[in-house]
């Protein structure tokens, strides 16, 4: 099993930004984090790295549920989708498979949501 979801697009990265939040919002994940970590390479390390983002993506409500059924659940939380320059006119977008990452928790109600969110995140990368 793979431990994520990802498609190619013919875009940069800020129009694939742009198409990956407005395609999270229609599946009602919100965007808490943002990671720049090309920025951070070269503010850190002084190195050069390709573009390339983590957004960290939750949808509150499925959140809230994962929570009520396991308290250290958001240790894994929120759902990271990435953002990647592959070529200087493509991008790669991919995101978590939640089922994937909770598969060490044995918990068949936790299960159930992270399905759930599953089924979400791949429509916002089959949407793209």
């Amino acid at each position: 099993m793979s431990y994520y979801f990802s498609k190619k697009l013919s875009l940069n990265l800020e129009q694939a930004f742009q198409k990956v939040e407005k395609a999270l919002k229609e599946e009602g994940f919100g965007i808490l984090t943002q990671v720049d970590v090309q920025a951070t390479f070269k503010k850190k390390l002084q190195l050069d790295f390709r573009p390339y983002l983590i957004l960290g993506a939750c949808n509150p409500t499925l959140a809230h549920q994962a929570l009520s059924q396991e308290d250290k659940i958001g240790t894994m939380l929120p759902c990271n989708v990435i953002i990647q320059q592959i070529s200087p006119h493509e991008v790669e977008v991919a995101a978590v498979d939640p089922v994937a990452s909770m598969q060490a928790v044995s918990n068949p109600k936790l299960a159930k949501i992270a399905t759930e969110v599953r089924g979400k995140l791949e429509k916002v990368i089959d949407s793209l």
